[in-house]
């Protein structure tokens, strides 16, 4: 008992601590409220309209940067799909064999079954031990989570949440409309900042009102510091937020941006792109009427997607590594069945069958006179 006991008082330590950097993101965010509402608008601002616009546009910032934060947070990553997991048979099948290519041989009759077409660098099947399942493509085992995320970007602190393929639009959000906020108090603030600036420089600002708690004194250091704190986490969102972009319309993952995708025929960091509009629509869904809104509205199911090496796009260059149709099928003549989508979230995703028939096509054409078929078969 004193073992899982010890380990129940570190695990819990381990959550307690997880939740630090977004508390203290929440105390920032509470106190740039009082700094703005309370410090600039209804105490230094004189004007009432001036007054009244600028709470009217900050509310709205914030309220949609709040929803978009909590959003990221509290939304549950989405793990793979049963149809990914071992079954009890197989589990013991692959016990019993030698670690080496006997369980490959198991997992690949398995993966036969499944739209897996990405492998390790090594050319192996994807399989998890921890989660005892196969892999889907874009999907990784989180370290800090303890289980496999569908399309894993990576694991974000200040959010205590792993970004993935259920809330990878809610933090698009996050990062646009705290950088909107950040960007909104920069300059809503400096003119009032550079009043504050220029009269401690003339030696206007008495250090005896101050010290004394004089209401217009501390607006002033409210203001200096909210100027400072909002310019200085603008620089940072910005470069965050044009990286993320870039992500998106190259559809990629932070993981993929740093270790390319293998596929069958080998690496290609671009074997999910399928033109910068397509790529955007995956992430933000086709009803353009639900991108500014942090709900869920992305195109799939997370445990499959199409790709340029099977499915060819006009908007997609051609690439070095470009997919070989005469390559032979994980599918092999296997339907998989996904959950229902909608017709807007499956437009972009072809079904297994009609990869199926594409490739099966394809081997009638090249069959025998493709040398990685062969290799494919026996390894």
């Amino acid at each position: 008992m004193a073992p899982s006991g010890s380990c129940n008082v570190k695990r819990g330590c381990k959550r307690v601590l997880y939740w630090i950097p977004v508390l203290f993101i929440a105390l920032i965010v509470a106190w740039s409220y009082f700094a703005y509402v309370v410090q600039l608008c209804l105490v230094s601002i004189e004007d009432t309209w001036e007054k009244a616009i600028y709470l009217m546009v900050y509310h709205v910032i914030f309220i949609m940067f709040i929803w978009a934060y909590w959003q990221t947070i509290f939304t549950k990553p989405m793990n793979p799909l049963r149809e990914f997991c071992l079954s009890y048979s197989d589990k013991e099948l692959l016990e019993r064999e030698d670690r080496g290519e006997s369980q490959q041989e198991i997992l690949r009759r398995i993966a036969k079954e499944l739209p897996i077409y990405t492998r390790t660098n090594s050319g192996a099947i994807r399989f998890c031990d921890r989660c005892q399942l196969l892999k889907p493509d874009r999907c990784h085992h989180c370290s800090v989570c303890d289980k496999c995320i569908l399309k894993m970007d990576h694991h974000c602190p200040w959010v205590n949440n792993c970004v993935g393929f259920s809330n990878y639009k809610s933090f698009m959000l996050f990062l646009a409309y705290s950088l909107l906020y950040c960007l909104f108090i920069t300059a809503t603030d400096l003119q009032y900042f550079i009043k504050f600036w220029m009269a401690g420089g003339k030696a206007h600002f008495r250090l005896k009102e101050y010290l004394n708690g004089f209401p217009d004194s501390q607006a002033k250091f409210h203001i200096l510091f909210l100027f400072f704190s909002a310019s200085m986490f603008s620089v940072s969102l910005s470069s965050l937020f044009i990286y993320h972009c870039w992500l998106v319309f190259k559809n990629r993952s932070t993981l993929e941006a740093v270790r390319a995708p293998v596929f069958r025929h080998g690496t290609d960091k671009n074997g999910f792109s399928l033109g910068s509009s397509k790529n955007l629509r995956q992430v933000f869904g086709d009803e353009f009427k639900y991108w500014p809104f942090p709900i869920f509205s992305s195109l799939g199911d997370g445990c499959s997607f199409p790709t340029c090496l099977v499915n060819a796009d006009p908007e997609q260059p051609s690439s070095p590594n470009s997919y070989n149709p005469g390559q032979k099928s994980n599918a092999d003549g296997c339907h998989f069945s996904f959950k229902p989508m909608r017709e807007s979230q499956s437009r972009l995703l072809s079904s297994t069958a009609s990869w199926i028939e594409s490739e099966i096509a394809a081997d009638d054409k090249n069959g025998a006179n493709n040398p990685l078929m062969t290799s494919e078969n026996e390894g």
